[in-house]
């Protein structure tokens, strides 16, 4: 299968990293190798960029991209970035400095095309979205389908999904699999479609926000950004800058809560007497409100149209 992304906001993450010949930079989210491509091209043969993706299709599909351009300063590695200090050391000299780090925390084009998983509302697919196939992830979609508990499967509906209706889908789904255990996104997508109905103003699928709150779910999303973003920090030189595009609320909630903090040097709250954590900022903030796709991008890549920059540099 041909790995197919269109790289989001290329321009804005170039322009935000301003990467020069000679650095060393980290794309903590291969996928179609938009950004790793871009960035090897700008540091040049003395540079280095290290590229991480769980997605074996993602490492296989840049090694053909990389070869066809002769590109020979990139290293693959296929893990999960919230292990990227680990990925640092492994990969670099003690004391290496990274000089900027981009992460960009979209679905791609081509797992969502993959009949093999199902990211897709296309077809009757497994109901698989875990991003690799060989025991990365931490729990099955299965599982999460037919095991959680109603309150369970509610909160994640509704804090992931940000669906209204997160209660009533749970609440059929649970009904549902009392008869049968639910094993594809076509039998998902039946019982979704009994409480959500589509709107006629709208092409999005109605189950789009239950799709996405499981892939978030499988892959334990949220808490592997909340991992990396204090790593991708200490792997930062002095001057280094990260920039994280996003695509959901709550991801895009951590990390600006995560830059506003540590562009302090005090967070003990305010009715504290006395400051007793002796935090120190550690970033300068770059963009004050988050950077939006163009509307030219946005028009002809509507992927695009939810996606959020914010970057930061390093004190």
């Amino acid at each position: 299968m041909k790995y197919q992304h269109t790289p989001v906001m290329l321009k804005e993450v170039l322009d935000g990293l301003a990467p020069k010949a000679g650095q060393i930079f980290i794309d903590g989210t291969l996928g179609g190798a938009g950004y790793t491509l871009a960035l090897a091209k700008a540091v040049g043969p003395l540079g280095k960029v290290l590229a991480i993706d769980l997605d074996n299709l993602a490492i296989l599909n840049a090694k053909e991209r990389l070869a066809a351009v002769g590109f020979s300063n990139v290293i693959l590695v296929q893990d999960n970035f919230r292990n990227l200090e680990t990925i640092v050391a492994q990969n670099f000299s003690e004391g290496s400095q990274i000089d900027g780090i981009v992460l960009d925390l979209g679905l791609s084009s081509a797992q969502l095309d993959d009949e093999s998983r199902g990211f897709s509302f296309q077809g009757d697919r497994p109901l698989d979205m875990a991003f690799n196939q060989e025991g990365y992830t931490a729990v099955a979609t299965t599982t999460i389908i037919n095991r959680y508990p109603l309150d369970r499967l509610t909160y994640i509906f509704r804090e992931y999904g940000e669906e209204p209706k997160a209660y009533l889908v749970a609440k059929k789904i649970v009904e549902k699999r009392k008869k049968n255990w639910i094993r594809t996104t076509g039998e998902l997508l039946d019982i979704i479609s009994q409480v959500l109905k589509p709107n006629p103003k709208s092409r999005i699928n109605p189950a789009t926000k239950i799709f996405q709150a499981l892939r978030m779910e499988t892959n334990k999303e949220l808490e592997a950004l909340k991992e990396v973003l204090p790593a991708a920090i200490n792997c930062l030189k002095p001057g280094g800058r990260i920039g994280v595009v996003s695509f959901h609320s709550g991801e895009d909630k951590i990390v600006k809560e995560f830059f506003k903090t540590e562009s302090k040097d005090c967070i003990c709250p305010p009715a504290a007497p006395a400051c007793i954590c002796h935090h120190r900022a550690s970033l300068k903030i770059i963009t004050k409100k988050p950077i939006p796709a163009s509307e030219a991008e946005s028009h002809e890549n509507p992927r695009a149209r939810s996606a959020k920059l914010r970057l930061a540099e390093k004190i």
